[in-house]
C-alpha cells in the first residue's frame, strides 16, 4: 500500500512550490498576455465595426451626393433643351419673318417692273400709233387701205423697238 514518509510530504511540499513559482512566473504573465491579446482583438473588432458603419454612412452621403448630382446635371439637360427649343422656335419664326418680307418685296418690285413695262408699252403703243395715223392721214385713203398700212408698219417694226413684254 501507499507509505507515507517524509519524502512524501517533502515531494508535495516542492511540487507545491513548483506549482506556486510556475504560476507566479508564467501562468500570470501568459494570462495577462492572453487578456491583452483579448482585448486588442476586441478592440480592432470594434473598430473594424464603426469602420464599416463610418463607411456605410460614407457610402449613403455619397449615394445622396451622386443622386442630387445626377438630378442637377438632368435639371441642367432639360433648361439647355428648352433653351435650344425656344432659340429654334424663335429662329424658326424670324426666318419665316424674313421671308415673307422677302417675298413682299419681290412681288412689289414686279409690280412695280410690270407698271413700268406697261408705261413704257403705252408709250411706245402711242409713238407708233402716231406715227400710223400720221401716215394714214398722210394717205389719206380708205378705211381697208389704212388698216393694210398699219398693219405692214406693225410688221415692219422690231422687236427691239415694241420691245418683249408681255402683261
Amino acid at each position: 500500500m501507499i507509505d507515507l514518509n517524509a519524502t512524501f510530504f517533502a515531494q508535495i511540499l516542492n511540487f507545491l512550490i513548483l506549482v506556486a513559482i510556475l504560476r507566479a512566473l508564467c501562468y500570470k504573465p501568459v494570462v495577462r498576455m492572453i487578456k491583452a491579446r483579448e482585448d486588442k482583438i476586441a478592440e480592432s473588432l470594434a473598430k473594424a465595426d464603426s469602420d464599416v458603419a463610418a463607411a456605410e454612412s460614407l457610402k449613403k452621403d455619397y449615394q445622396a451626393q451622386l443622386a442630387e448630382a445626377r438630378e442637377k446635371a438632368q435639371a441642367i439637360v432639360d433648361k439647355a433643351e428648352k433653351v435650344a427649343a425656344s432659340n429654334r422656335e424663335t429662329s424658326l419664326q424670324d426666318t419665316k419673318r424674313e421671308i415673307e418680307q422677302m417675298k413682299k418685296a419681290a412681288q412689289a418690285e414686279i409690280q412695280r417692273d410690270r407698271e413700268r413695262a406697261a408705261d413704257q408699252l403705252k408709250k411706245e403703243i402711242v409713238a407708233l400709233s402716231l406715227l400710223a395715223a400720221g401716215k394714214v392721214v398722210e394717205k389719206n385713203m380708205e378705211a381697208s387701205e389704212n388698216e393694210a398700212l398699219v398693219g405692214d408698219f406693225i410688221d415692219k417694226l422690231d422687236k427691239d423697238k415694241i420691245g418683249d413684254l408681255s402683261c
